[in-house]
């Protein structure tokens, strides 16, 4: 593309450079022709010959007219008319030279005007056409995308608000009640109590997650990058999570080889294949297996999380990593996650330098962690 712009503009250049030499030839040309027939008395014989037939004079009269008004003055009118022609083609070398500003000037109009029309100028400005329409699209895109995160940040707001107020209500609530019937049976108190700090813990946990995903977004964590050993992180987080598994009968799986090493920071590293599979057991049909597997590609290694559960519509793939986003919309924020554990996944793995996204192929549902191998990474 680029070798293209610039044999396009050499083209444009040639063009130009064309034009100009040959209105200085032109030019080269008549002023040759006048000198010629000046000094050379062609000039003489057609004004004798044009008084004789214009106003009627003989040949002898017309003869000393000429000589009288005419001869002496002769390098004058040689000057005029050299300065006439010269004037007359650097001026049409500036009309031309001009209509390319011109065009270029309409051009940013039409890149300024918000009205979508594709910028079109002459052939011979192809290269020019091509980049001001490359520029509109481009102050189009981020204009979407401006007014897109716009649109996020007011849902960002309201799914926080929301979120926030409805733990937020339940400890109000039970505390009311509490102040309400200070007479009130231990037991029942107690209950209470604890009902109020659980609505309380998950309120607190809910904030602190959202600081968190901001604290990703603007780049403020710092990775502590050390040797981590796949495979017996892996087993030590199947262990730990086996009880949230075997809840609702389903079963783990580990495939993977036991020498796979990456240089990364293991408690966020941990913080994302847990972030997976809470979400592989929440929205997993019972007694249906979770598999996780790893394969090695160049320079990376993938980590497969797989489960059995409702199929994603594609495009909702990619809205599975956003704030606040919940697959299941019955999934009330009392009884749900936050909406925030896949998208802090997700960063944390962009601050690997890796990648993730996820597949759906009918109801097998599959996470896919890019991670490089080397140990010399470059944060993003």
């Amino acid at each position: 593309m680029n070798r293209n712009w610039k044999d396009e503009y050499t083209a444009f250049r040639l063009k130009l450079l064309r034009y100009i030499c040959g209105c200085i030839v032109l030019s080269a040309l008549l002023v040759l022709t006048l000198y010629l027939f000046f000094w050379r008395q062609r000039m003489g014989n057609w004004i004798v010959w044009g008084l004789e037939t214009l106003f009627g004079m003989g040949s002898l009269e017309a003869y000393y007219f000429y000589a009288e008004h005419f001869r002496g003055q002769k390098p004058l009118f040689f000057g005029a008319a050299v300065l006439l022609v010269s004037g007359v083609l650097l001026w049409r070398v500036f009309c031309g030279i001009t209509r390319y500003f011109n065009e270029i000037d309409q051009g940013i109009d039409s890149l300024l005007a918000d009205d979508g029309a594709k910028i079109c100028l002459s052939p011979e400005m192809l290269p020019f056409e091509r980049k001001l329409n490359a520029a509109k699209q481009t102050l189009e895109q981020r204009k979407a995308e401006t007014a897109q995160a716009e649109q996020k940040k007011d849902e960002l707001v309201l799914y926080l608000a929301h979120d926030i107020r409805t733990p937020l209500t339940s400890v109000i609530g039970y505390l009311s009640l509490l102040e309400e019937a200070p007479d009130m049976p231990a037991e029942q108190r107690e209950k209470q109590v604890h009902i109020a700090l659980q609505k309380a813990y998950r309120l607190e946990k809910m904030i602190q997650e959202f600081f968190e995903i901001t604290r990703y977004n603007s780049r403020q964590i710092t990775l502590i990058k050390e040797p981590v050993d796949l495979y017996f992180m892996l087993v030590q987080l199947l262990d730990e999570l086996s009880p949230l598994f075997s809840r609702r009968g389903n079963t783990t799986a580990l495939q993977m080889e036991e020498t796979l090493v990456v240089h990364a920071d293991a408690d966020k590293l941990a913080r994302v294949f847990s972030n997976l599979l809470k979400n592989a057991a929440a929205y997993s049909y019972p007694g249906t297996p979770v598999v996780i597997t790893a394969e090695r590609g160049e320079g990376v290694v993938r980590l497969l999380f797989c489960n059995q559960g409702p199929a994603i519509p594609a495009d909702t793939l990619s809205a599975l990593f956003d704030k606040f986003y919940r697959l299941d919309k019955a999934r009330i924020s009392d009884t749900g996650g936050t909406g925030l554990g896949l998208a802090i996944a997700k960063e944390i793995v962009l601050l690997h330098g890796g990648k993730i996204w996820a597949g759906s192929r009918g109801e097998s549902i599959v996470f896919t962690v890019e991670l490089p191998i080397e140990e010399n990474i470059q944060q993003k």
